[in-house]
């Protein structure tokens, strides 16, 4: 039982109410808050309304292209040093089906409970209120970190042009951060327009990459004097700074397990169409449509650009992470160097610029927003869960502003150990936080099977099922060990080095150290949080719930109208003949 559930006063001004609600007398089993209701404006109190201001355009932009950024265009270079192209595709499609799978599982539970700190809040319901409390700390002291990290990676790629050399960073910053401010003064609708915007940029862009990629791969570019390239770059000699690549893998099964971090970080941001579920004008609608194009998103913008830039950029340590500007080791900007092409490596290098501020972008939504859920569900300060009139989390706001001035610790000299530690905050974190989602919905599951709910009535359902999220748990428990075992022997590194492992697995015990924290503190103060998890019979199913589906799974929904209601749902769900089927393949690619 989480404090979402504990405090009256709480709930009523959480949720609008219905009379009926109250009737505990009708509970057989689970929990149902004093107050339950729908969410329309989610938030507590009149004070602290999160608007619905996110349109469907939006939902779709942030699901298609939100997310790529950095990791994407310049963290996958040291993967293909590290573990060859064939590494990389690999490491980056296991990733994504992980991917995939948890955001079915998501999409499943923001439908179901479009609730303000969505996944955080799901693992408080369904796994345990302790480890919810860590979970979504550590994601949002992730965001919170990454914000100076993307603002000073941001001034790295404005030193490509040779006209920003010897110009002092803190010039670069100050502006990034006012543009962040004047994005925020518009609240959500203003994080939706510039996702819209720079995701269209950003897609239009890894698009033409991809036919650039193949015109450059079979030697269509005039320029280019390595003429036809094929898979020439899958096997190379090794060189004093190489190993050999060896049919397209580098560093053996050493090299194969570095790449999932890297393919993890990369993928960070995908979730976060489940956190604006809260913010969403119709997340029944657009949360399932969303989820559905992730998996174009993983197929199209990940898996098959950085295909390309294996076939065309060979894996060496010289041409990838080399001195120099960091933006000159995007390897897609060396994909075009190398062909030859005039000014257009410029332009790339302005659309990764813009990636990367759209990643700042998104640092101030999902920390914010998590931070505001976790304060008003009583699990931080009080006043950073206040919301202005105009929908915007000011207390929240400013104190990620405030971390994002950290990026001026990188005119220091010593700027650079100082982000190495700021970033092992969040390392891991993403993996802890998708394994977590991944439980959270098998563990719903079971909670709506025992309350004697049936499939049919969810509005939407996961398409590989509680199935999927275990294969995802899989995937997320094999990234996890593969990660463990790349800090303990880091490649090129030194082999059991306590500083080596703490700076690739700190948020393994900075999540431990807060489930503690919580865990000790609600032992004296919430003493129904002492179990190590919750209970199937006691998860609550039923708070939170969109008032369309509590006509039909309510608490005081009889099972002869849950029976009737059933057609109608499955009726709104059907298409109609080989035109209807179309059309919502064309919807969910476009």
């Amino acid at each position: 039982m989480s404090p979402l559930h504990e405090s009256p006063e709480l709930e009523k001004s959480q949720y609008n109410t219905s009379p009926n609600d109250s009737d505990f007398d009708k509970q057989p089993k689970g929990r149902l808050s004093e107050d339950d209701g729908i969410v329309d404006n989610v938030g507590v109190g009149q004070q602290n309304e999160l608007h619905r201001s996110l349109k469907g355009r939006h939902m779709q932009m942030i699901a298609i292209g939100g997310a790529i950024g950095s990791g994407l265009f310049i963290g996958s270079g040291p993967s293909f040093v590290a573990g060859g192209p064939a590494a990389v595709i690999i490491g980056f499609l296991a990733i994504g089906v992980m991917i995939y799978l948890m955001m079915q599982a998501l999409a499943e539970l923001a439908v179901m409970y479009p609730i303000n700190g969505a996944f955080t809040m799901y693992i408080c319901r369904f796994v345990d209120p302790s480890f919810g409390f860590a979970c979504a700390w550590e994601y949002a002291i992730s965001w919170l970190t990454v914000l100076p990290f993307e603002i000073s990676a941001a001034c790295n790629i404005i030193h490509y042009w040779p006209g920003s050399q010897g110009i002092n960073n803190a010039a670069w910053i100050t502006p990034l951060l006012v543009a962040l401010i004047a994005i925020q003064y518009f609240g959500v609708r203003g994080y939706g327009e510039v996702e819209f915007v720079l995701s269209i940029i950003k897609i239009t862009a890894c698009i033409g990459f991809s036919i650039l990629g193949i015109i450059i791969n079979t030697g269509g570019v005039p320029t280019d004097d390595r003429g036809y390239i094929g898979n020439e770059y899958y096997n190379l000699p090794s060189t004093p700074d190489d190993p050999p690549v060896v049919m397209g893998f580098k560093n053996g099964f050493h090299g194969f397990c570095s790449v999932f971090v890297n393919a993890a970080f990369a993928y960070t941001g995908t979730e976060l169409t489940g956190l604006a579920a809260a913010e969403a004008a119709n997340p029944a609608k657009e949360i399932p449509r969303a989820s559905k194009q992730v998996v174009w998103r993983i197929l199209v913008f990940y898996v098959v650009n950085l295909t390309l830039v294996g076939l065309d950029v060979p894996a060496r340590a010289a041409i990838l992470t080399g001195d120099g500007p960091e933006s000159r080791f995007s390897p897609f900007v060396i994909a075009i160097k190398l062909a030859g092409i005039k000014a257009l490596p410029s332009i790339f290098n302005a659309v990764i610029l813009l990636a990367v501020m759209s990643v700042a972008n998104s640092c101030m939504f999902g920390s914010t927003r998590t931070v505001q859920a976790l304060a008003a569900n009583g699990m931080a300060p009080k006043i950073l869960a206040y919301v202005d009139r105009k929908g915007r989390p000011t207390a929240v706001i400013i104190l990620q502003l405030l971390f994002g001035l950290l990026a001026y610790i990188n005119l220091a000299d010593n700027g650079g150990t100082i982000f190495d530690w700021l970033l092992a905050l969040s390392g891991i974190t993403v993996l802890f936080v998708f394994g977590s989602i991944a439980i959270a919905h098998i563990r719903f599951r079971m909670a709506w099977a025992y309350n004697g709910h049936s499939l049919d009535e969810l509005p939407f359902r996961a398409v590989f099922g509680v199935w999927g999220s275990w294969i995802c748990l899989l995937i997320n428990v094999i990234a996890l060990i593969a990660s463990f075992y790349t800090a303990l022997y880091p490649l090129g590194g030194t082999y059991l080095k306590a500083e080596n492992w703490f700076m690739s697995y700190l948020a393994a015990p900075l999540l431990v150290f807060l489930y503690c924290c919580w865990k000790v503190y609600s032992w004296f103060v919430h003493p129904e949080h002492r179990p190590l998890y919750v209970k199937i019979k006691d998860i609550d199913i039923y708070s939170g719930m969109r008032e369309t589906q509590r006509r039909v799974s309510g608490i005081d929904v009889s099972d002869e109208q849950r029976r009737s209601s059933i057609p109608e749902m499955e009726g709104g769900k059907g298409r109609k003949g080989v035109k209807g089927w179309m059309m919502a393949g064309v919807r969910n690619l476009i």
